[in-house]
């Protein structure tokens, strides 16, 4: 029998077999653990456990307890809560509020987040790492994130996020894995791992980076919620927000005439669909379509999923990866490709396939802006590409990311359990149409945002690539 080369193998010294007590399973060997944790056993720079470097509610490393969800509609009463899904994406602004006194109990207090904490998945995908930035604080999280608090006395909060998110640091966390169908660590598993020290001048450096990083990524929250705010004042209105359209009532007891003939579905005539798109066209507005470039405002074709080196390849980023901070697709050949699934500078991308859960991102939009044009996207991704003439496409963005967008288009869904847009209402939503001026500083308010935003990945990357080079050497 001929033998081809695997993608996924490695050579498993026997020292580690005899640790293991002969096990021969893949997983620790698998995983980088041992191989990360030889090269820090040679290194020469001293190591703490890292249970000596936090502070704070059970040692600075905890979790927290399985407790049920109480959710409300109004922030006056609710706090944005963060799931471990939710935490590896960009844009937190349309998190799910838990019930305030729930959270602010004895019960559930200590898993407020404050800055400079780092975050890690410890239950299902283990290991995903996310710095809390200033926006951040005030947030609460779920029992599957694991906070890491840092001694700020002992440790700079960057730096220490940039080891543990490190390749080094990552395969250290995920080692003490365990569960058979949904994984699990705990704080006991990752309390003795150990850190390496390379003095105040390079973890300072380190730390400068990832907080400048952190507090770009707020200027991109930031920036990206005034654009919006802005492009609904400037034509008198304000946007929806979920509290009020919950308010409206249920889409039952209605009766509607002259209805067209593409849909005899309910939901795409309800009153409070009509309310809203009323809202926008009493004043100065276009449709969807008069914005859009011709071709566009549809979603993309469908393609072999041919896996190929990075080099022969675009990755291809689907609707889960689409609101990732840092998306992480499939490597697909360029030859299977549709070249019109690649990115446009300025699309409004919009998740078009889905449920109709609050809390699914289903009808939500990103923004497509530097290194996001060499990406290719599946279709089922809606593409919603401006006609610069018409409307500059940062505008149009600051629009189709609104809760008042959202709820238009999951209005217009038609399907089953799988909803999609309907192809006949798509183009005639109302959106609003301020003057020249006020959209291009809208624009460039969005491209601003999009702007720090990439800059806070490239400083990520830069800060984690310093610590590996520092305790490798530079080694792939």
């Amino acid at each position: 029998m001929k033998f081809e080369s695997f993608k996924n193998a490695r050579v498993v010294r026997s020292s580690w077999l005899e640790e293991g007590g002969r096990r021969l399973d893949c997983n620790p060997y698998m995983s980088g653990a041992l191989e990360a944790r030889d090269t820090l056993k040679s290194l020469d720079a001293p190591k703490e456990p890292l249970k000596s470097l936090t502070a704070g509610y059970a040692g600075g490393i905890y979790n927290g307890p399985m407790f049920a969800r109480h959710w409300v509609e109004d922030p006056r009463y609710g706090v944005p809560f963060l799931s471990n899904s939710d935490m590896m994406n960009a844009d937190l602004s349309m998190l799910p509020l838990l019930k305030k006194s729930y959270a602010e109990s004895r019960y559930l207090s200590y898993l407020k987040l404050e800055p400079g904490m780092t975050l890690i998945t410890c239950s299902g995908t283990i290991g995903r790492m996310t710095y809390v930035r200033p926006d951040m604080a005030g947030m609460w999280s779920s029992q599957h994130i694991m906070k890491v608090v840092p001694d700020e006395s002992r440790i700079p909060p960057g730096y220490l996020y940039a080891f543990l998110s490190s390749k080094y640091g990552v395969p250290l966390v995920v080692s003490g894995t365990y569960g058979a169908i949904i994984q699990h660590i705990e704080p006991e598993h990752i309390a003795n791992l150990p850190v390496p020290r390379f003095g105040d001048e390079f973890e300072g450096q380190i730390h400068t980076k990832i907080d400048k990083a952190a507090r770009l990524l707020t200027t991109y929250q930031t920036e990206g919620k005034q654009a919006t705010v802005d492009l609904f004042e400037s034509v008198g209105l304000s946007d929806i927000t979920a509290d009020e359209w919950h308010s409206w009532g249920p889409d039952v007891g209605f009766a509607v005439s002259h209805i067209s003939t593409p849909s005899l579905r309910a939901l795409n005539f309800n009153p409070r669909f009509k309310k809203l798109a009323e809202r926008i066209s009493q004043g100065p507005h276009k449709k969807l379509k008069e914005i859009c470039l011709p071709g566009t405002l549809s979603r993309g074709e469908r393609f072999k999923r041919i896996d190929a080196a990075p080099g022969h390849a675009y990755q291809m980023i689907g609707q889960k990866e689409l609101f990732c901070l840092r998306p992480e697709g499939r490597w697909i050949a360029k030859t299977a490709l549709d070249p019109d699934s690649l990115g446009v500078l300025g699309a409004a991308l919009v998740a078009a396939q889905g449920t109709l859960g609050e809390s699914e991102l289903y009808c939500r939009a990103e923004f497509v802006w530097g290194s996001w044009t060499k990406m290719a996207f599946s279709e089922h991704i809606l593409r919603v590409i401006a006609d610069s003439e018409v409307m500059p496409r940062g505008c149009l963005f600051a629009f189709m990311r609104s809760e008042t967008a959202f709820r238009m288009l999951r209005s217009i869904s038609s399907g089953t359990k799988l909803q999609d847009h309907h192809y006949a209402f798509r183009g005639e939503l109302p959106v609003p149409y301020p003057d020249k001026a006020i959209q291009k500083a809208i624009h460039e308010k969005v491209v601003s945002a999009y702007e720090a935003r990439h800059r806070a990945v490239a400083l990520l990357d830069e800060a984690t690539r310093m610590v590996e080079i520092a305790i490798g050497g530079g080694e792939d």
